[in-house]
């Protein structure tokens, strides 16, 4: 199941990477709900993601990257 949920997490921050303002708070509630291994792999994913959306790289202050 956690797996489903970190997909889920990751598909709903693709979605709303068009407002950094809704990223920012969509992602207050991944780290809320994710088990620590899964927050290590969103950090890779963000790192991943964020090159083409500079934007969001302030974000990246929540998970400590």
């Amino acid at each position: 199941m956690s797996k489903m949920m970190f997909d889920y997490t990751k598909s709903i921050l693709e979605r709303v990477s068009f407002d950094p303002v809704l990223f920012y708070k969509e992602l207050e509630k991944a780290i809320r709900t994710l088990l620590p291994y899964e927050m290590e792999q969103l950090q890779e994913w963000l790192l991943h993601f964020i090159v083409e959306k500079p934007e969001l790289k302030e974000c990246l202050l929540l998970v400590k990257v």
